[in-house]
């Protein structure tokens, strides 16, 4: 039903110090520029930076993942380590280094299958929920897959578009948080199926036209179907 995350907003205290973070440091392509919000390309997302300005508002102290080519984790630890002083986790055969942005959010570069150079897409995105079970069904119902419900049940794993995963409010690693009110936008080729599929749940309709449907789900965070 959801075929790509379009896009993932932050919420920043300051533009300035949150582009030279992503452009500079991270090497992200700015490519939208305007008074209370700047727009980077990850790969075929855009990580949108946003100034407490209005509704929506981007995700507060959210935790995040971009991918990067296997064979560039160890470059990246180099260029990063000195500075960030960077967590590290194993998952399998794969490696994922953790770093916090200016404004508290926990950026992770995790090996994955992509081309690059360089940051080359965002695989994984946390969000904080109330009711774990709740919000595990309503996105089901978009269509996401659950695949790990983890031992503790404080949080789920699913997948879609990208990997989901769902927290009722803890410490996760490197201490990271679930974001709260956080703004994805996805792409779907039937923004009306995937609306009619949570319409009974859904917190509030805040837009609805043939081409673009933005809806709140139950734990406040924004969520724009958009046909590509």
């Amino acid at each position: 039903m959801l075929t790509g995350l379009s896009w993932l907003a932050l919420e920043v205290k300051y533009l300035e110090s949150a582009r030279v973070f992503y452009e500079e440091t991270l090497g992200l392509s700015v490519h939208k520029r305007g008074n209370d919000e700047l727009v980077a390309a990850a790969g075929e997302t855009d990580l949108v930076l946003r100034r407490p300005s209005g509704l929506p508002r981007g995700g507060l102290h959210t935790h995040y993942a971009f991918s990067i080519p296997a064979a560039e984790y160890d470059d990246w630890w180099d260029r990063l380590d000195d500075d960030y002083g960077l967590e590290e986790a194993q998952f399998g055969s794969t490696r994922s280094l953790y770093l916090y942005d200016p404004d508290g959010n926990c950026v992770e570069l995790g090996q994955q299958d992509v081309a690059g150079p360089g940051i080359d897409g965002i695989f994984e995105v946390v969000l904080e929920v109330q009711d774990l079970d709740r919000a595990q069904a309503f996105y089901e119902d978009l269509g996401f897959e659950t695949v790990d419900e983890g031992d503790d049940r404080t949080r789920v794993r699913l997948h879609g578009p990208m990997a989901l995963e769902l927290w009722e409010p803890h410490l996760g690693l490197a201490d990271a948080r679930g974001g709260v009110h956080v703004d994805l936008g996805f792409e779907t080729d039937e923004p009306a199926a995937a609306l009619a599929a949570v319409r009974d749940r859904i917190r509030s309709l805040e837009r609805e036209t043939d081409d673009e449907i933005i809806v709140r789900d139950p734990d406040g965070h924004f969520l724009t179907f958009v046909a590509p």
